[in-house]
């Protein structure tokens, strides 16, 4: 089954989102490494002359800053990680210029903060960019803006994997590949005796976390659990996931003729549509609404509105229209969307069937909380 799936993968897969980690692009000693980055553009301008289209998600401009100026550890003071950034950024950009304009290849750098995808007008106008620049047949080469991002306001994505699968629910790319430097996820620890790269996962649930075995320390913001968290994003919208190693020189023409390379995480059958993309990752949630295991169910198998007679509680300030996240019991959020109640009104009808609301508020402007054309279901373990 998994090799027939890859097959059918490469066979249908036109618009692809490749991101590349830190620990790819640069050696032992920080510094960019101008042969790896020449071994991708080789592969990527391949992809291309196949008729397919690429949207490279880069990381390396802390790493290339750090080698630029003789730094060997990663600065913790954030105006110093954001000054090291922005010195390395232009040497990442020059080096996949470099790479791709000797084969006919334009890039295009795109530098992006959170809040360019929770606000809805920015999220489209950063979509139609992205489709223009591929409709031109230039790359566009995505990193996030580290020089303006603060992680104290909570506008930074936290690492690229995250940001790379945000951008595939963005442009509705159908395959995301994460390329590291390990061949994948593996079903213990890679030190340990007989351990091996798992070839297909199916479902992402806390077994599969937990086989994340993270390195400390390094160059880099991401690991592991973050490539198997932007695997989730990718594959409960729809998509397709591969990891794999970037230091393999055919791995991406592997990936895109069906052959065995990396672990592949299959979606679900249908592609979400485009709204609820945004809704699910890219828009600011507000608030959250508390739902019992019933509505929960009902939500998530059955697709389903969430009405106040499911509502459990209510936390946080949110007023009509605003978008908020769903959970049950102690568990995370499992699915986010658009409430037509207030707060305040939503805490006064708390478990209260439909009928029963205008009895309450004196007036019954909905008779869903969240009506499912406008809710999205982000985890369904």
């Amino acid at each position: 089954m998994s090799e027939t799936f890859r097959q059918q993968i490469a066979a249908t897969t036109r618009l692809i989102v490749v991101k590349v980690g830190t620990r790819v692009l640069t050696g032992a000693d920080g510094l960019l490494d101008p042969s790896r980055i020449e071994a991708l553009g080789a592969q990527i301008d391949a992809v291309c002359a196949s008729g397919r289209q690429v949207v490279l998600v880069s990381s390396g401009a802390v790493g290339a800053g750090m080698g630029r100026i003789g730094l060997s550890k990663r600065p913790t003071e954030l105006a110093h990680l954001q000054a090291v950034a922005a010195i390395g950024q232009s040497s990442l950009i020059e080096a996949w210029e470099r790479s791709l304009r000797c084969r006919g290849r334009h890039v295009a750098q795109v530098l992006l903060v959170a809040d360019d995808l929770q606000h809805r007008t920015r999220y489209l106008n950063i979509r139609n960019t992205l489709r223009a620049l591929l409709d031109y047949g230039a790359i566009p080469v995505i990193n996030e803006n580290d020089t303006v991002s603060v992680e104290e306001l909570r506008t930074s994505f936290g690492d690229n994997d995250r940001l790379a699968a945000l951008v595939a629910t963005v442009i509705g790319a159908p395959l995301l590949v994460l390329l590291s430097d390990v061949a994948g996820l593996y079903d213990r620890h890679p030190s340990e005796p007989g351990a091996a790269v798992l070839p297909t996962v199916t479902r992402i649930d806390t077994a599969v976390e937990q086989l994340a075995c993270d390195r400390p320390g390094g160059l880099s913001k991401g690991g592991m659990a973050s490539k198997i968290a932007a695997a989730r994003i990718v594959t409960e919208a729809g998509g397709t996931c591969v990891i794999a190693s970037g230091r393999e020189d055919d791995v991406l023409e592997r990936i895109l003729r069906g052959a065995p390379a990396g672990t592949l995480f299959t979606g679900r059958a249908e592609a979400m549509p485009a709204w609820k993309r945004w809704l699910g990752w890219s828009a600011d949630a507000r608030g959250t609404v508390a739902v019992d295991a019933g509505a929960r169910n009902a939500i998530v198998a059955g697709g389903r509105s969430l009405l106040a007679a499911g509502v459990a509680g209510v936390h946080g300030q949110f007023t009509t229209g605003d978008v908020v996240a769903l959970s049950c019991g102690d568990g995370p959020a499992f699915a986010r969307g658009l409430v037509n109640y207030p707060a305040v009104e939503l805490a006064r009808i708390v478990g209260l069937r439909t009928e029963r609301i205008a009895e309450v508020l004196g007036y019954c402007p909905y008779e869903e909380v969240i009506h499912r054309d406008n809710l999205a279901v982000i985890s369904r373990d």
